[in-house]
């Protein structure tokens, strides 16, 4: 009977075994699934990256502005005037024409021609308007294309930097992220090893009650729990800070409450190599490479500065004294405008020049940058090796920690070692599991060091 529980027993073990390490994949998936959101809530609301994606419309809304030039311009326009003085002819029209009437009266014996006075007539008008729409549009501007081109350029740049924050807000926040998560395992660690001093006290007293212990392991045990209460204290604020900031990170209120993504050892061991990406792909390298085509650019419309610039317009409206609207006041009017520089003083000379040096600028930074870029790619994946071997160290240094302080306590509960041989033990495993936890997350926040230099995290 007791062969038959102790099969059973055996095979419901090995079950549960299986489970375990089939929902290993599960809980590694979970926990990413986990982080993507919050990365992906950061993504949508943290307040620089508003501020950026405003900065992108603004951008947008001025390549709009470049492209609105090449549609027709159509203007109303109304325009009264009324003046008195001013310069004027006198138009003798009546010594002139009344003697004709005269004669006319005096051959046909009546009045039907009357006499005419002198007129004086002003070069101001009185009470004159002109009503108009216009209609223009460029016919020849190269300064349009430039313009377009160079708001199309500016749009590019926005959309990078906008990338570019992204891709430090996703690092910030895993690493941020990371921090909370070993402060709070560290609380853990603290704590249980605040338990096992409690219970080590305990025995002690027993003992001590019994007349086989002695006053010094008490004290001793006194001491370790004081040390171990001031570290959770410390824990607990760390725990506290880290909250906060990555809360800050994802624009919310510091004390919101935080998922725990467990196991950060099996989630270290299950690292997947990162593919090393090409520099040009650098939201850097792209922008950079932007500003210098935005430059040459400008080195081109300097160039066609004497380019002749032509418009067209069409004016329909009407005009007319006295505020009078009759069968003479509509007029249409159609016109063309060319309009070419002839001396500026080298102004446009000294522009292609200064435009030029910038270019230059711009280049020797880019290679500056390229050079930057790939030493610091290459710095982080050397971090990233570095802690990987630390953390199968630290591995290492648990299991024999832990397979020592087993065998102390064999021995003190069989009298064989001493209750500070069980103090110095329980010591080692619990910088042991610290030393591991702070590795496993110094191992993720490695990798995700070098997924940001790498540029490979999908940001959408």
């Amino acid at each position: 009977m007791n062969l038959t529980v102790l099969i059973k027993f055996k095979v419901a073990f090995y079950l549960f075994l299986l489970v375990v390490i089939s929902m290993v994949p599960t809980l590694s998936k979970a926990q990413d699934d986990l982080l993507r959101a919050y990365i992906q809530h950061g993504l949508d609301s943290n307040l620089v990256v508003l501020e950026k994606n405003i900065s992108m419309e603004k951008a947008l809304n001025g390549l709009a502005v470049a492209r609105s030039y090449y549609l027709p311009q159509i203007t109303a326009d109304v325009m009264y005037t009324h003046a008195e003085g001013g310069r004027s002819i006198n138009l003798p029209i009546g010594d002139l024409i009344n003697p004709i009437y005269t004669t006319l009266n005096q051959l046909t014996n009546s009045q039907s021609f009357p006499q005419i006075t002198n007129e004086q007539i002003n070069f101001l008008p009185k009470h004159y308007y002109d009503a108009k729409v216009r209609t223009s549009i460029p016919l020849l501007n190269t300064d349009i294309k430039h313009q377009k081109r160079i708001q199309e350029g500016m749009l590019i740049l926005s959309q990078q930097e906008v990338m570019r924050y992204k891709r430090e807000l996703v690092k910030d926040i895993k690493i941020a992220y990371y921090n909370y998560l070993s402060a709070i395992e560290l609380h853990e660690i603290y704590g249980n090893a605040l338990e096992l001093a409690k219970e080590g006290r305990r025995v002690n007293e027993k003992l001590l009650e019994a007349g086989k212990g002695l006053p010094a392991y008490v004290i001793r045990a006194n001491a370790e729990i004081a040390q171990h209460e001031s570290k959770l204290v410390e824990a607990e604020q760390q725990i506290k800070n880290a909250r906060s900031y990555f809360n800050m990170l994802l624009n919310r209120r510091a004390d919101t409450e935080i998922k725990v993504a467990p196991n950060p050892v099996e989630r270290a061991e299950q690292l997947a190599d990162v593919s090393f990406s090409k520099i040009a792909e650098r939201e850097e390298i792209q922008s950079l490479t932007k500003t210098i085509e935005i430059q040459e650019t400008l080195v081109q419309m300097s160039k066609q500065v004497y380019v002749p610039k032509l418009n067209a317009f069409l004016d329909v409206g009407a005009q007319s004294e006295g505020m009078r609207l009759h069968s003479r006041s509509p007029y249409v009017m159609v016109g063309a405008q060319l309009k070419f520089p002839i001396f500026e003083g080298n102004r446009n000379k000294l522009k292609i020049q200064e435009h030029l040096l910038t270019v230059a600028e711009s280049t020797n930074k880019l290679s500056q940058v390229q050079q930057q870029l790939e030493f610091s790619e290459q710095m982080a994946k050397n971090e990233l090796e570095a802690m990987h071997k630390n953390f199968k160290s630290t591995q290492i240094q648990v299991d024999a920690a832990s397979t020592y302080q087993r065998l102390i306590v064999r021995g003190f509960n069989e009298g064989v070692n001493t209750y500070l041989e069980t103090i110095d033990a329980r010591t080692q495993l619990t910088q042991a599991k610290m030393s591991l936890n702070i590795a496993a997350y110094k191992l993720l926040a490695a990798q995700a060091k070098l997924e940001r230099e790498q540029a490979t995290f999908p940001i959408q």
